[in-house]
């Protein structure tokens, strides 16, 4: 068995901040998964509705690795990063980072993992591995998951080569520190306001405010969708709230992110955004519990009473991001024509 030492494995929500959390600690860089979420510019939202995965899906951040490399490049981490069609090649880049006493993250689909209790695809799901042996690999995912846990050296194969929506060609990676802590106070205020005007000025209609908005106006159908609503909502609705697909999750890390930078900066626009995005979370919550209801009972007119929430939704994320784009430098007369 070959393990890395000094692995710190701690209760976290979702799957990229808590791999994120596990490398960067083991090069002595400590922050809080709000603090990674945010500084990664990590919000975001997409409506998604294709053939390939049968059901709308509801994505409430930047793609799968998008907020690593957003990271990396914010603080300056040495982000190294492998991808090969090779299994061999693919083992070998890992064993390789092990074996030289580093974490190593893996992006993979969480469908072939031994330990996932829920077997659907998923092949943005991202973990840190700390060891291996004959037949099992060490892993870390987040506290729903089990935190430290194993999967055969079989299953992690398969989990990684998986083919299909958001995975990667066995991607695996390392990141590297600078030593000691960089200044947070100089890269708080990019990171809103980068994520702010992504989610502000979307290229399509799916994606930011419009997304959302397009969200509201679809989910009414949901019913007409499928033919196993018992099962296709709820679980939609428990991705929203426990996973974070669009729900809840994502926006409860980037309230607590915006409390931590009301920690170092005391500013009226950042308090606005705290405050819109804690209502926002609660709102979610809402929705996700009525889809599921919905589901359970076949009452579209849950589905409309959740669509209604979402169009609230839309103009108060639209609102509080107006706000957090304007953070740098004095511009209360353009946050108020933003407004109008």
């Amino acid at each position: 068995m070959t393990t890395v030492t000094g692995i710190d494995a701690r209760e976290m929500q979702h799957c990229e901040t808590t791999a994120l959390g596990v490398l960067l600690r083991h090069q002595s860089l400590d922050l809080s998964e709000p603090m990674l979420f945010g500084l990664g510019s990590g919000l975001s939202f997409i409506y998604w509705d294709s053939k390939n995965i049968g059901f709308p899906f509801l994505g409430g951040r930047v793609k799968p690795f998008e907020l690593t490399r957003n990271l990396a490049a914010r603080l300056g981490l040495d982000l190294t990063v492998q991808e090969t069609t090779s299994a061999r090649r693919a083992w070998e880049n890992v064993v390789g980072a092990i074996d030289d006493g580093r974490p190593v993250g893996l992006q993979l689909d969480s469908y072939h993992l031994d330990y996932f209790g829920s077997k659907v695809h998923f092949g943005g799901h991202i973990v840190a591995m700390y060891g291996y042996d004959d037949r099992n690999a060490y892993l870390v995912d987040t506290a729903q998951q089990g935190g430290k846990v194993t999967t055969s050296l079989t299953s992690l194969a398969a989990a990684r080569a998986a083919r299909g929506p958001m995975t990667a060609k066995n991607r695996s990676f390392t990141l590297i520190a600078p030593n000691g802590l960089p200044s947070l106070k100089n890269h708080i205020i990019p990171a809103i306001t980068t994520c702010a005007n992504a989610f502000l000025n979307p290229p399509i209609a799916n994606l930011g405010h419009r997304g959302i908005t397009k969200a509201a106006k679809l989910i009414p159908t949901w019913l007409d969708r499928t033919d196993t609503p018992q099962r296709d909502l709820p679980q939609a609705a428990l991705l929203m709230e426990k996973a974070g697909t669009g729900g809840a999750l994502f926006r409860n890390l980037y309230r607590d992110f915006l409390a931590e930078c009301l920690e170092v900066f005391d500013n009226d626009h950042l308090r606005t955004g705290h405050q819109l995005y804690a209502e926002a979370a609660a709102l979610w919550t809402e929705a996700a519990a009525l889809i599921s209801a919905a589901g359970e009972s076949g009452d579209a007119q849950r589905l409309t009473e959740a669509g209604a929430i979402l169009d609230d939704l839309s103009r108060i994320e639209h609102e509080a991001m107006t706000v957090l784009s304007c953070l740098e430098g004095d511009h209360s007369e353009e946050v108020e024509r933003r407004l109008r």
